[in-house]
C-alpha cells in the first residue's frame, strides 16, 4: 500500500526495532521522523540514508522520552503526525525487592509515560488531518509475565491497557490505535548479547539460541525488524480500517502457551 504524504514519527527509532519500523514505513511511502536521546552526526546520517534511498522526507529529531514536555515537544516539533509509533524503551533485570527505585521510574517514563505524552500531543493533529494511526509497540510481556522484570512487565501491560482507551476514545474518528507484542527480535543490542550467553551457559551459538534465549518462543526463531515493520505497515492500510483496540502478537507462539 501507499502512505504518500503521510508522516510517521516513531520514538526510539536510531536502531532496533523502530529503525526497522522507519526503514519499512518509508519504503511504503511515508515521511519519517526518526527519534532517539542522542543527537550525533550518526543520528542525523541514518535520516539521510532512508531518504536517499526511499525519496521520502526524514529527520532525525533529539528528545529525552523521559521527560513529558519533551516528549510532546517531539511532536510539535515534526509539524505533523498521522502515524505514531510509540518504541521506546529500555529494561532492567532485578527481584523486586531489589529493584532500585530510579530503575523503576525510568522505566515507567520511558515504555509508558513517554506514550500518553505523545498520543495526547498527536491526537488533535490525526482528528485536523482526518486520519491517524497509533501503534505502540509492547511485547509478550504486555499479555504474560516473566520473573525480575516488574518495571517492564508493568509498563507494557500498562501500554496494552492505554492502547484499548485510547481505541474508545478514537472509535467514532477515522483513527485507530493497536499494540504490537513481539517475542524475541533479533536486534543489533539481542545480537550482542549472544557471545555472553554463550559463554555463560557453555554452549553454541545455535543451542543457546534455541535453549536459552527462544526457550518460551516456540517457533525457535527471532522475530525480524523487517517483520515488524511490515506489520506497522499493515496496521497503517485500508484493510486495517476496523482493526482498534486490540494486540498483534509477533512472538512465534510464546503466547499461545
Amino acid at each position: 500500500m501507499s502512505l504518500t504524504g503521510k508522516t510517521a514519527v516513531i520514538t526510539g527509532s536510531n536502531s532496533g526495532i523502530g529503525l526497522g519500523m522507519a526503514w519499512e514505513l518509508a519504503r511504503a511511502g511515508a515521511n519519517v521522523v526518526l527519534n532517539s536521546f542522542t543527537d550525533t552526526s550518526e543520528d542525523h546520517a541514518l535520516a539521510q540514508e532512508i531518504a536517499d534511498k526511499t525519496g521520502v522526507t526524514a529527520r532525525y529529531i533529539q528528545a529525552d522520552m523521559s521527560d513529558g514536555a519533551a516528549c510532546r515537544a517531539l511532536i510539535d516539533t515534526s509539524g505533523a503526525c498521522d502515524i505514531l509509533i510509540n518504541n521506546a524503551g529500555i529494561q532492567h533485570v532485578c527481584p523486586i525487592d531489589e529493584f532500585p527505585a530510579d530503575k523503576w521510574n525510568a522505566i515507567i517514563a520511558i515504555n509508558l509515560n513517554s506514550a500518553f505524552h505523545t498520543t495526547a500531543a498527536a491526537l488533535p493533529m490525526m482528528r485536523a488531518a482526518g486520519w491517524g494511526r497509533v501503534i505502540n509497540v509492547a511485547s509478550a510481556h504486555g499479555l504474560t509475565a516473566s520473573p525480575y522484570k516488574s518495571a517492564y512487565v508493568a509498563a507494557k501491560h500498562g501500554i496494552v491497557g492505554m492502547t484499548k482507551t485510547v481505541a474508545l476514545e478514537t472509535a467514532r474518528d477515522p483513527i485507530t490505535a493497536n499494540a504490537i507484542c513481539p517475542g524475541y527480535v533479533l536486534t543489533p543490542l539481542v545480537e550482542a548479547q549472544i557471545p555472553d550467553t554463550m559463554a555463560k551457559y557453555d554452549m553454541g551459538r545455535d543451542e543457546v539460541i534455541e535453549k536459552v534465549m527462544l526457550e518460551r518462543q516456540p517457533s525457535k526463531e527471532f522475530a525480524t525488524v523487517e517483520q515488524l515493520g511490515g506489520t506497522a505497515v499493515f496496521l497503517c492500510s485500508d484493510a486495517a480500517a476496523q482493526i482498534t483496540g486490540t494486540t498483534l502478537s509477533v512472538d512465534g507462539g510464546w503466547t499461545a502457551l
